[in-house]
């Protein structure tokens, strides 16, 4: 049974697992298999994520976490683990949930970076 929800949690985000997975690899990053996750760094992902609206050290997508370095992947996995996580319990929806928290939380007045409950259960733990 824990094997079968292993493959389905991979399943449920796979989508964003590829999409980062192509991104990763379109922009010539070089991944790396760590404890079940895609690691993708490079020159030009570090571009990309440093021309976000708000500058990310690593980002995750499914199982794949796109970083600036070797040294930002290390620094940032717990962090980004449980975004992993996330993606495996939203699936498909932790994407427009998560922008949505955001949008929301913005037109509230608040951070919505800071604010957002992904990134404050993520900061919490990582």
């Amino acid at each position: 049974m824990k094997r079968f929800l292993r493959i389905a949690a991979y399943a449920w985000a796979s989508p964003y697992t590829l999409m980062g997975l192509v991104i990763g690899l379109a922009l010539g990053g070089r991944p790396c298999w760590v404890a079940g996750v895609i690691e993708i760094e490079g020159k030009r992902v570090a571009w990309l994520l440093n021309h976000l609206p708000v500058r990310a050290a690593a980002i995750t997508m499914g199982h794949t976490v796109l970083g600036q370095s070797l040294d930002e992947l290390e620094r940032t996995r717990r962090h980004e683990r449980v975004h992993v996580r996330q993606f495996e319990r939203w699936g498909f929806a932790m994407g427009p949930a998560y922008v949505l928290t955001s949008v929301f939380l913005y037109f509230r007045g608040k951070d919505f970076y800071r604010d957002n409950p992904f990134e404050i259960e993520a900061y919490k733990e990582g």
